[in-house]
């Protein structure tokens, strides 16, 4: 073992100090006197093993049986420290730059035939709260131990089986969920171009929801939307921009639907058979009146003056073709932005209400409020009569791939009562009013 001059310094006086108590202990035997001063003049013996057997000069570490020497100990205290100092200097970055978690990570998508079950407790005997439709939404509260996440969706919270659900996955989410604008004002104008001085594609009313295509200048003021018109930019300082998923159904939420559904079956077949027992005696009046002018002298005169004005017929029938037949032959007369009037003008939803109140039913005048009429039909079983809502419009579905509406051809105003396919835009869902 190696000395350093400071040990031996300290050693060579702790020797002295023996040597002195010696010295004072052998006062009277002289004979040693000058054995020792010989001795101590000797080049220092090796006390290496002595030293490292008595830890003499040396540092023990705390918590350990390891002796070091002065300058081990301090290094070791040096790399001890700059190893700290990057620890911290790590975690400081780390907490610099937060993880941001994806807003779809806990977005749960049922992904079954039908529906999976929403049970009180986690397990498969417990109470049904109500049911998950395919490609419903949740969001996940915790998972559990024995394979089932704790959901919240609508007004259900309660336990699904992790295995008819999918988690995190934004392209799924982002496929099942529809994004909207709300417009907040009295009246938007829907642009060309993300510019306040493009020109303007069409009008939008307040408390209407459009579907958004693209939102990715959102940060600029900006987000695109679908309308009748075609696609346009509209300012978020005038929209609420927000997600829709189709949620869980509770028990108590499925009854009342049934029930409100059984309940619109039966109006819309009274209000039917009302419009059919008008109609019927709309015929019989006309019979009448046209039999009294026959036999009248003036009746050549008169139909010269009539046949000069068109005239519209009253519904006839009860079933959805008579709404149809109907509604078709406004055709041609002109879109009036929130007007209602079958001959002076109207816009979509107006046009809707309006040929529909002819039998009796009386219908919001609103596009997205039409949304919860009536009764949900699929678009592959559309029939005539049902109404097609559309993100920002509406219209009547006529049958063979056609419906008939009051369409605001772009750029407004022009636009008028016309017949178009029913895929001319991408249909959000069919209602069924009648049948």
């Amino acid at each position: 073992m190696k000395l350093s001059r400071r040990q031996k310094r300290i050693l060579k006086r702790k020797l002295k100090r023996i040597a002195v108590d010696a010295v004072a202990v052998i006062v009277g035997a002289g004979m040693f006197v000058g054995l020792f001063i010989a001795w101590a003049n000797e080049p220092m013996p090796d006390w290496s093993e002595y030293i490292e057997e008595n830890h003499i000069g040396m540092v023990q570490v705390e918590g350990s049986g390891t002796w070091l020497t002065q300058e081990e100990y301090e290094q070791m205290c040096k790399e001890r420290d700059a190893y700290k100092a990057a620890e911290q200097a790590e975690q400081v970055s780390e907490n610099d730059v937060p993880v941001v978690a994806s807003e779809y990570a806990d977005i749960a998508i049922a992904q079954v035939d039908n529906y999976v079950n929403v049970r009180s407790e986690p397990n498969t005997d417990s109470e049904v709260l109500g049911k998950l439709y395919n490609n419903s939404a949740a969001t996940v509260l915790e998972t559990t131990e024995d394979g089932w996440y704790k959901i919240t969706s609508g007004s259900v919270t309660g336990y699904v089986k992790c295995e008819y659900v999918v988690t995190g996955d934004e392209e799924l989410a982002k496929k099942v969920s529809t994004r909207y604008a709300t417009v907040t004002t009295t009246t938007l104008y829907v642009r060309m171009e993300p510019s306040t001085e493009a020109g303007i594609l069409t009008m939008l009313g307040e408390g209407d929801d459009f579907v958004v295509v693209d939102d990715s200048m959102k940060d600029s003021g900006w987000v695109i939307v679908t309308t009748e018109e075609g696609d346009g930019y509209v300012s978020t300082d005038y929209v609420n921009l927000w997600t829709d998923y189709v949620t869980a159904e509770s028990k108590a939420e499925e009854e009342a639907r049934l029930a409100k559904e059984e309940a619109e079956r039966k109006a819309a077949e009274e209000a039917a058979r009302k419009a059919e027992e008008k109609a019927r005696k709309a015929e019989e009046a006309k019979a009448a009146k046209a039999a009294a002018k026959k036999s009248s002298k003036s009746s050549s005169k008169s139909s010269s003056s009539s046949s000069s004005e068109k005239s519209y017929s009253a519904p006839s029938g009860s079933n959805g073709q008579a709404v149809v037949n109907y509604a078709s032959q406004f055709v041609g007369n002109p879109y009036v932005y929130g007007g209602s009037s079958l001959t002076n003008g109207t816009d979509c939803s107006g046009f809707v209400m309006s040929v529909y109140a002819q039998f009796g039913i009386s219908l919001p005048h609103s596009s997205s409020a039409m949304r919860s009429v009536g009764y949900g039909v699929s678009t592959s079983d559309m029939q005539p009569g049902d109404i097609i809502c559309y993100s920002g419009h509406v219209a009547i579905y006529m049958g063979n791939n056609k419906i008939v509406h009051a369409s605001n051809s772009a750029p407004y105003p022009r636009g008028g009562i016309k017949i178009s396919n029913v895929n001319y835009r991408t249909p959000i869902c069919a209602r069924r009013i009648i049948g």
